[in-house]
């Protein structure tokens, strides 16, 4: 019997999907563990994936993506950012997750490293074990706001090290980088000519101050010959199940991303790419209105949790809370997160699925229904009165 190749085994699962596989079996669950918008989609946008279907759009497009698609997210990065971006660095891709993945194919051969924020999303430990490589985590630290600290990273570059990723805002923390630190970044990757791979799915759902875009200022600054920039609309116009993702890459890829593209996926979907023009160039005022429902959600749940006492990082982008159970969790957060779902039928994120630095927290989704963001936050055990309560740290320096 043949069998799988052996970098297979060493693929961690994800455990947030499992604990969301386990709430699919139980009745009347509350769901905050899986970053899905309670939003609908704006009109607009699913009237031109319609329109596309009746039309019989649906045939295969560029490997890279219809042009008008990535004009439209040019055009949206400029007036975003203020930084002019050639279309000709846009790809199309299935979600930010091919999108991650896809670079990664890139820039890795096998026995590379890639260091990870830890804590950090699943799929930047997940990718490069699929691709034969080594995640390299770097600690996010209670004690440095979570944020990444450079003398950390330092310590932990290889001969082997190809790649950092970065995530701001940050799933699951919420942290955001100021421009010194994203400088700070910057420069680390230029001294040890490394690619930086910047996941900035949320970059539109920002609290305290304006996203800072390591791929603006790679853009602007040299071209962008060394930030490789991840993005989807799948969380800021709650199109999860459509799949858009965003790869901005250096120009120089265009050969090898249209063959790892035809590899891969072929092309996106036709009438997805036809939503993502609309959500792009059209009316932005769904995307205004969810920041502001984002924004009420996560200043009801931050008014529980300080009258209940329960530790908190407070966050300054995306829509998760970061809360501290180590009171509770009895150093398996893993394993209490399932009991207390079976239990209470309330479903949160184990922070120990986005590394070892998570053990003993949870993460969130305040963007869900406020009745069921409060009703699941009301249930989770408060500490003893002499823990400090409150926000832990500002998540933002």
């Amino acid at each position: 019997m043949p069998h799988l190749s052996p970098h297979v085994a060493h693929v961690p699962g994800s455990g947030i999907r499992r604990l969301f596989e386990i709430a699919l079996t139980l009745d009347d669950v509350t769901f905050l563990a899986v970053g899905e918008p309670d939003l609908p989609v704006a009109d607009h946008i699913a009237a031109a994936a319609k329109t596309a279907w009746d039309a019989g759009d649906t045939n295969y497009t560029a490997n890279g993506g219809i042009p008008p698609l990535r004009r439209a997210f040019a055009q949206r990065f400029a007036h975003d950012r203020g930084v002019a971006l050639d279309p000709e660095r846009v790809w199309a891709t299935v979600g930010g997750t091919q999108a991650l993945h896809q670079a990664l194919g890139l820039m890795l051969d096998p026995g590379d490293e890639v260091l990870v924020p830890d804590p950090g999303y699943t799929t930047f430990s997940m990718s490069p074990r699929m691709l034969s490589a080594i995640p390299v985590a770097y600690p996010l630290r209670e004690e440095a706001a979570f944020l990444p600290e450079l003398d950390v990273l330092e310590r932990l570059v290889t001969p082997r090290t190809r790649v950092i990723i970065v995530n701001s805002p940050s799933n699951p923390l919420g942290t955001t980088l100021d421009e010194e630190r994203a400088r700070g970044i910057l420069d680390f990757a230029r001294w040890h000519d490394l690619w930086v791979l910047s996941d900035e799915v949320y970059a539109e759902l920002t609290w305290d101050a304006p996203h800072v875009s390591l791929t603006a200022l790679d853009t602007r600054e040299t071209g962008g010959e060394r930030v490789v920039g991840v993005f989807s609309l799948s969380k800021t116009y709650a199109l999860t199940g459509i799949r858009v993702g965003f790869l901005v890459a250096p120009r120089d890829w265009e050969g090898p991303l249209r063959s790892a593209q035809e590899a891969m996926i072929s092309c996106l979907n036709a009438p997805a790419q036809h939503a993502a023009i609309a959500a792009l160039a059209g009316s932005q005022s769904g995307v205004a209105d969810a920041r502001v429902h984002y924004r009420d959600n996560l200043r009801a749940a931050t008014d529980l949790l300080d009258a209940r006492g329960i530790r908190y990082l407070e966050p300054s982008g995306a829509f998760y809370l970061w809360i501290d159970m180590r009171h509770a969790s009895g150093g398996d957060v893993a394993a209490w997160t399932e009991d207390f779902l079976r239990r209470e039928r309330v479903a949160v994120a184990p922070g120990s699925a986005f590394g070892p630095s998570g053990e003993g927290w949870i993460r969130v989704c305040v963007a869900a229904s406020r009745a069921d963001l409060l009703h699941g936050l009301s249930l989770l055990p408060h500490p003893p009165a002499a823990v400090e309560a409150g926000p832990v740290t500002s998540a933002r320096t």
